[in-house]
């Protein structure tokens, strides 16, 4: 899919893995909305970039309302959908049995709303509108890239419902890919190691060099830039679809 073409949403778009995305692909001459709940961030990228090429709707991933009326912005702004990249997402670290206490159940339940569910949300909702595309001259109508984390495959300990979550993403990655391979929309996901995000933002920086020492090569942390890289390929090739892609410079993880 020529980049240029692009009409994109990115879900979390207004930081982290998300804002990267949103950088990247605007920069590669997309046009690209913002699907988050942080407005104050996400307008200020738009003041950024530019209106011309970037718009922000206040949307909550699992909210079926939030998630239509956002879609229907988009359309009546740029005509069209043809790419969504999934990065909404919580981290939470809880064990299953902590001081004699069990996991708070709304807690758990929060990060499979957001992470899984808010996923598959958008996912079902914007492809049905990518349906309705025109054919591109590779057949395509459109290309859905997802989320998850090196945790669904070696979660550590109090990543419980993070890992539930994440593998759900792996999980669904192949088998909506074969589903939606009759309208021409592929469905990838990434899986990303130690990333540089607002989820390591507390920590000194002592702490952030040490995590980036556990990857083999590059032994540092990623930048979202790397992750924009990925999903600006995978929109480029239509060979890659139903796949999860580990991004991780060879990391891990260890128990804890």
């Amino acid at each position: 899919m020529d980049i240029n073409k692009c009409i994109a949403i990115v879900t979390g778009g207004s930081s982290g893995l998300g804002e990267g995305t949103i950088r990247k692909l605007v920069g590669s001459g997309a046009k690209a909305a913002i699907f988050d709940l942080s407005e104050e961030r996400g307008k200020k990228l738009v003041e950024e970039l530019g209106s011309d090429h970037v718009l922000f709707v206040k949307v909550d991933v699992t909210n079926e309302e939030d998630v239509k009326k956002g879609l229907e912005k988009v359309k009546e702004r740029f005509d069209y959908v043809n790419v969504l990249v999934n990065c909404a997402g919580v981290a939470v670290a809880k064990k299953v049995v902590n001081k004699d206490e069990p996991h708070d159940l709304s807690l758990f339940n929060k990060v499979i709303q957001v992470n899984l569910v808010g996923t598959f949300n958008v996912i079902r909702l914007a492809s049905d509108m990518m349906s309705h595309n025109e054919l591109n001259e590779y057949g395509e109508r459109g290309v859905i890239i997802n989320t998850a984390s090196v945790a669904a495959y070696e979660g550590q300990i109090g990543q419980a419902a993070y890992s539930a979550s994440k593998g759900g993403v792996v999980g669904m990655t192949l088998p909506i890919a074969r589903e939606l391979a009759c309208f021409g929309i592929r469905n990838m996901s990434i899986a990303p190691g130690l990333f540089e995000t607002p989820m390591f933002a507390t920590l000194s920086e002592k702490a952030r060099a040490a995590l980036g020492e556990m990857v083999p090569f590059p032994s540092r942390l990623g930048q979202p830039n790397e992750y924009a890289m990925l999903v600006e390929s995978i929109i480029e090739n239509p060979m890659l679809n139903g796949e999860v892609i580990r991004l991780d410079g060879a990391v891990r993880f260890q128990p804890k």
